[in-house]
């Protein structure tokens, strides 16, 4: 398809006008002039903005002058590159000055313009480099984060916030402690126990919990629209929302008035004398009804008198009068509709006050932020009459030129920041700073908006734009030309988009052109439609047959198509790498949803296609990751039998089933797999080994932090190896890179605050941790739409185009913000969309509407990821969309294919290969790469054995106790006389001075090895108890020494007032006390100093 010229200059325009190409770049490289671009996806919006920082710099701005902000560190990251690289290229001395004159041409400068800049253009990587300074590229967070480094302390106490705070990157992560605080709160006050047990009654726990939820993630709208007085009266009563009607406490009030009553007496009159049996029944029950005394009560029966659970007349009821009364009856509930509604966002109000309240309160007491507190804090310094001069003159002396990537999601908060800083130079002279305004760039996209649950709203491009060139005097820009897509494809983007812009579900479309030369394969093809079987008739007679949960899983018809529709997916790439000679890394395959990405990831393994999950991922979603925690975890504590059977029959060790029956079996009488492990007589090969392994690690976690720890079992447990022997080699690349990470965390989470394995396997629990999934070029890239955006590839699938319809949305916050309002107009607490209030009707279409246009902006953006060749599937709903789908959008202008069934994948034509290494033979425990340790001497492993048996005997929950049994398995593994340990275990556990530190029914809490801190050092607390003396709770720190006299050694006594100490400041408060337990049973305080 050839471009004409006329088609070009219709790509660019300014200020509404069409103009060639270089005026184009002309205008929007100029770093004098301030400018809002919408460009189209493929029109290379960061090679505009990064050439525009290039053009900054040579007309010699500063580096720190420049502020480029964009919405991720992923994209911050890469713009620093791309500066980089060109900033390297233009100064090497294989660049020509031929080569800096065209490129300085095609970032809008005139030929004599670029002969004059260019040697500039080659010294300009010195010159930054020797200034020391770079491009000041951030996220919004982390500019709003330095501006509150700026801020006084009585602002930050005004917001409730503190100094040099710690970021939260996810709230989800604290919920359940803000979510016991704030139940506490409720049971403590009874209004909002009122509240939350009516809610609860009316609609589940559930539901509850959903609504509070949403207020959880609304809490910026919530707590902005409370501020400005607008939250509690979003949902009007019935009364405020009619006044004609006069004021009443509720609206089946109106039951009461006589002519009201005269109307309903009168058609029940009618009825009960009709001739059908339906009217005279219905209408005793409309006496009836009317006989009640309870207005409310009264309108509920007079209305299932006469309509049905639907809310429907019902059909055998036709009487006079009956049309009037249905009028008035659907009047009266609507009325009611709105005051249920009015009460329940009044309950919801308050309960998301105390939520949010919670949630403030356990911030501040923890010095946390989110990120809402950066936006509110960076609002408030930028719009306060006293601040915003001081932070104006700072702003002024340091930023020269403002350029923001991706605008479209932005919020309406991010934009209220902006706009308070940039109002100031409005008007002519600067406006109210009377300083000149700096260059403003904002380039972006609406038609590629698709993160509203960001909070992302596509309208405040448009605010921008009128800010822009009406109060800085700028230019709009508007560029339609993709240096992306294939004719063929963009033919097919441009049909579908204009057909929607034709119907009016969609507006802004522009019809795109582009000079990428055509392909013979190219172009938009549609898979054959998974369709929906009949369902089968269903026969009583028939019974439904047993099904072992264990062994058979269970068949859902909607998953099975959905595989069906994965697994022709996979046998058309199957097709084009093994056919067509298609690299897989060319290949993009994108879902809606997650489910879909791991259907089609199976139906890929299956046909040993190499693929790659493209996105962040949850750290503890890896086998690999969880392998290793459950290892780390029964190291901390060896009680955790489902932590020992998940590390036995990892590769880590690659126990068998066989195996894990034999130490079941060995356990048997009293329960512990680690001591029937230890214990046993004849191991396989396979449990031998990770006897030996596990006993070696577990000393060394007495002493290691958690990475070098890890580090430890990676490289001596062959680790990396094993797992890479184990997994497909299509996931090789993933797990090695899932096991590196979880060693990264180790070193990162919480900056390696963690001192012990028990510690950090906890916060690893607790914690929702997303990584980067390992880059994998050579593989089928798998990802979300959302996750896609910025991409694109030779070739896109996508799947799941035909979804089912989804359920009207329950228990959520509708909110109501205008992109010119500081604050949400409305914030409604609505239980169901699908009975929303009255009043809030052109909310919610208008709610409705945005969705809609989401949902096509999420189609743009997936259909323009392709450059040659664009692939649509689906699979028939049960329920369809109200609405086209994509796949009825798409299917009409597709090309059908139906690729033919596939074999499993050679691997010949990928062009990279990957080798396995051959594990040698194991021949013992490889030697310690780490200090060495020197043996122990029989007593201290007598020692060692005693103690032991005194850990495992002390444990809670325990049967009875054998203590023979016990000392045996100890003795077992470290090597000592078992009647010995026996015996000497026994004086201790028979002591009477020592059997109060034993009796669980006595102690408030007790430990073994319990792990603390002193000074930057772990240790080791053989046994801590607390107890209740006189009244008075105290702890006991008892440390285990065989000899008579241990209290004679002054080393020993530091020890234990050292251990004393670091109880002490644990448990402040209390009294704290510390004895050694001799080899004979005896108890010897240690000095208690207060």
């Amino acid at each position: 398809m050839d471009m004409t010229l006329a088609e070009t200059r219709a790509a660019y325009t300014v200020d509404g006008r069409s103009v060639a190409r270089d005026a184009f770049y002309a205008a929007a490289c100029d770093p004098s002039r301030s400018v809002v671009v919408e460009a189209c996806a493929g029109a290379g919006k960061t090679w505009m903005l990064v050439s525009r920082i290039l053009r900054a710099l040579l007309a010699g701005a500063q580096p720190n002058e420049i502020l480029a902000i964009t919405f991720t560190r992923k994209a911050a990251g890469e713009m620093r590159q791309r500066l980089n690289d060109w900033l390297s290229e233009f100064a090497a001395p294989a660049c020509s000055d031929d080569k800096r004159i065209a490129e300085l041409r095609a970032r809008g400068l005139d030929d004599a313009q670029a002969r004059a800049l260019a040697p500039s253009l080659g010294e300009l990587h010195e010159s930054i480099l020797r200034g020391g300074r770079s491009v000041e590229i951030r996220t919004f967070h982390a500019w709003f984060s330095q501006l509150l480094r700026a801020a006084p302390l009585e602002l930050l106490a005004e917001l409730g916030l503190q100094p040099d705070m710690e970021l939260i990157e996810d709230a989800s992560e604290h919920a359940s402690e803000v979510y016991r605080r704030f139940h506490a709160a409720v049971l403590g006050d009874p209004v909002l126990r009122a509240d939350f047990e009516t809610l609860v009654r009316e609609h589940g726990r559930f539901q509850v919990r959903k609504w509070l939820d949403a207020a959880w993630d609304k809490r910026v709208e919530i707590e902005l629209a409370d501020a400005a007085g607008t939250l509690v009266n979003s949902v009007p009563s019935a009364s405020a929302t009619w006044p004609q009607r006069g004021a009443m406490l509720h609206p089946a009030e109106r039951l009461g008035s006589p002519e009201v009553r005269a109307l309903l007496a009168e058609l029940a009159g009618v009825l009960v004398l009709h001739r059908s049996a339906v009217c005279r029944r219905q209408g005793a029950l409309l006496e009836l009804a009317l006989a009640l005394d309870d207005l409310p009560v009264r309108f509920a029966a007079v209305r299932a008198a006469l309509f049905t659970q639907k809310g429907e007349l019902r059909k055998s009821i036709d009487a006079p009068g009956v049309h009037d009364a249905v009028a008035l009856l659907d009047d009266i509930q609507r009325a009611c509709a709105q005051q249920a509604a009015h009460e329940e966002h009044g309950r919801m109000v308050r309960l998301a006050r105390a939520l949010l309240t919670e949630f403030a309160s356990y911030k501040r007491a923890r010095g946390l932020a989110d990120m809402a507190d950066l936006e509110r804090c960076a609002l408030a310094l930028l719009r306060d009459a006293t601040l915003a001069g001081w932070v104006q003159e700072r702003l002024d002396a340091r930023v020269r030129h403002v350029l923001i990537d991706e605008f479209q999601d932005t919020s309406p908060l991010q934009w209220h920041a902006l706009h308070a800083w940039l109002s100031a130079y409005a008007g002519a002279g600067g406006g109210a700073s009377g300083q000149r305004p700096p260059g403003v760039f904002i380039v972006g996209d609406p038609k590629q908006s698709i993160y509203r649950f960001r909070r992302a709203e596509p309208r405040v491009f448009d605010a921008a734009r009128e800010f822009v060139v009406h109060g800085l005097g700028g230019s709009a820009l508007a560029c339609d030309h993709t240096r992306r897509n294939v004719p063929e494809v963009l033919c097919s983007i441009n049909e579908v988009f204009d057909a929607a812009q034709a119907s009016a579900e969609f507006s802004g479309f522009r019809a795109h052109t582009t000079e990428v030369a055509a392909v013979s394969d190219g172009g938009l093809f549609a898979l054959s439609r998974v369709m929906r079987p009949p369902k089968p008739a269903i026969d009583e007679h028939i019974e439904a047959a047993w099904r072992d949960s264990l062994a058979t899983p269970r068949l859902e018809a909607d998953e099975v198509l959905r595989e069906q529709e994965a697994q022709q997916v996979a046998q058309a790439v199957h097709q084009l790498i093994a056919q067509q000679r298609t690299a897989p890394g060319d290949i993009l395959l994108l879902c809606r949803k997650r489910e879909s990405l791991r259907l089609v990831a199976q139906a890929l393994a299956a046909l040993h296609l190499p693929f790659a999950a493209a996105e962040d991922f949850m750290l503890l979603d890896a086998a690999e990751v969880r392998d290793l925690v459950a290892l780390l975890d029964v190291l901390a504590s060896p009680q955790h039998k489902l932590s020992l059977a998940r590390a036995l029959r990892s590769p880590i060790f690659d126990a068998s089933d066989d195996d894990l029956i034999a130490i079941a079996q060995a356990a048997a009488p009293h329960g512990d797999w680690w001591r029937a492990l230890a214990s046993m007589s004849a191991p396989s090969p396979a449990l031998q080994r990770a006897r030996d392994l596990l006993q070696r690690w577990q000393a060394a976690a007495q002493q290691l932090p958690p990475h070098d720890l890890l580090d430890l079992i990676v490289a001596d447990g062959e680790v990396r190896e094993r797992v890479a022997a184990a997994v497909p080699p299509q996931r090789r690349v993933a797990a090695l890179g899932a096991i590196d990470a979880l060693l990264g965390q180790a070193l990162t989470l919480d900056g390696a605050r963690y001192a012990t394995p028990y510690n950090f396997v906890r916060a690893l629990k607790r914690r929702a941790i997303k990584i980067p999934a390992a880059v994998q070029p050579d593989a089928v890239q798998l990802l979300t739409i959302h996750g896609a955006k910025g991409l694109e590839a030779r070739i896109v699938f996508v799947m799941d185009s035909d979804p089912e319809t989804k359920h009207a949305e329950t228990a959520t916050v509708l909110v109501d913000w205008p992109v010119e309002s500081e604050h949400p107009t409305r914030c409604a607490f609505v239980y169901a969309e699908s009975h929303c209030p009255p009043s809030l009707a052109g909310v919610l279409e208008r709610e409705l509407a945005a969705r809609r246009r989401e949902e096509l902006n999420g189609l743009y953006v997936a259909m323009s990821r392709a450059r040659e060749r664009l692939v649509f599937s689906a699979t028939e709903p049960h329920r369809a969309l109200a609405g086209p789908s994509w796949w009825q959008r798409v299917a009409p202008h597709a090309q059908p294919w139906m690729p033919a069934a596939a074999g499993a994948f050679d691997g010949t034509s990928v062009a990279s290969t990957v080798s396995l290494r051959c594990l040698p033979p194991w021949s013992g425990i490889p030697q310690h790469r780490a200090k060495s340790v020197t043996s122990d001497d029989n007593a201290s492993r007598l020692g060692k054995a005693v103690h032991r048996v005194l850990e495992w005997a002390a444990a809670p929950g325990r049967p009875a106790i054998d203590l023979d049994a016990l000392a045996t398995a100890a003795a077992h593994e470290f090597s000592v006389d078992a009647a010995e340990a026996a015996r000497i275990a026994a004086r201790i556990w028979s002591s009477p001075s020592c059997a109060r530190f034993f009796d669980s029914t006595a102690l408030r809490w007790s430990g073994n090895e319990v792990p603390v801190v002193d000074a930057g050092d772990v240790l080791r607390i053989d046994r801590l108890v607390a107890v209740d003396e006189a009244g008075m709770p105290t702890w006991w720190v008892l440390d285990y020494k065989l000899q008579h006299a241990p209290q004679a050694l002054a080393a020993y006594r530091e020890q234990m007032l050292r251990y004393r100490a670091a109880v002490q400041v644990l448990q402040p408060g209390e009294r704290v006390r510390c004895a050694f337990i001799t080899g004979a049973g005896e108890v010897i305080e240690v000095e208690y100093v207060d």
